[in-house]
């Protein structure tokens, strides 16, 4: 499968990706912004794709340690190679694994990160024909990863009063949140997501949750990502990309 060369932070950070299989959105770059591990955090991502998210955190956190958990091999071997491009073998490691399956890898241990992250694919299954072993299905359909199968693995991994964060359409709020509860994950911060001012309607939410967390949430200001519906990028969004 042929690649591309794509780069963030003015090229100082470097993402080979699947020319014609699954890409990283803005999503994944919103929510490594959204992050915000502590000195020393050791972070999960589950569902690391191409590996971007964990990409980003090494480069705004440098003293960080990130695993990526990836279901498909084609894209762990993909992220692995991304992390050795930004030379970053010592921080950032991926294991090809179903995070479904978490208890029984070796690799993840109950409790051991401080932060556990998720872009999860969020599409409902049902809304025409998708393949299983279409790459970009299974990296953006809930073919294998529904809210309950990610905040699950979530709260395995994270240690308790640890953090879990993760970004949905809007619409799923409800959903979301109400697993989240059932599994002890605590909401602690929401942030809105618009396309632009002009918007009347989020578009997505990213979550910030603490395992066995007290009372006590802070609904954040909207976050847009245009400045008119036509574009360009907000200052805040433009500012993600440039590092």
């Amino acid at each position: 499968m042929s690649l591309t060369n794509d780069t963030l932070f003015n090229g100082r950070l470097v993402c080979q990706q699947h020319r014609n299989g699954y890409r990283f959105s803005l999503d994944a770059v919103l929510l490594a912004h959204f992050c915000q591990p502590a000195s020393g955090a050791r972070i999960l991502d589950l569902g690391t794709g191409c590996g971007v998210i964990g990409l980003v955190l090494c480069y705004r956190y440098p003293d960080i340690q990130v695993t990526g958990l990836e279901l498909q091999p084609a894209l762990a071997e993909l992220a692995q190679g991304n992390i050795r491009a930004n030379s970053l073998e010592d921080r950032f490691s991926v294991e090809q694994g179903d995070f479904r399956k978490i208890k029984q890898k070796r690799q993840v241990q109950a409790e051991s990160y401080d932060l556990v992250l998720s872009n999860p694919p969020y599409h409902k299954v049902g809304c025409g024909r998708i393949s299983r072993e279409d790459e970009c299905a299974l990296a953006r359909h809930e073919l294998t990863a529904d809210p309950d199968a990610v905040m699950a693995a979530a709260a395995f991994a994270v240690k308790n009063r640890g953090t879990v964060t993760c970004i949905y359409p809007a619409e799923r709020l409800a959903t979301v949140t109400a697993v989240m509860m059932n599994k002890r994950l605590i909401l602690k911060r929401i942030q809105p997501v618009y396309s632009s001012p002009q918007d009347h309607q989020a578009r997505l939410v990213m979550l910030e949750a603490i395992k066995n967390g007290g009372e006590g949430l802070c609904l954040l200001p909207p976050l847009y990502i245009y400045q008119y519906p036509d574009g360009p990028y907000s200052e805040e969004v433009a500012a993600m990309y440039a590092g």
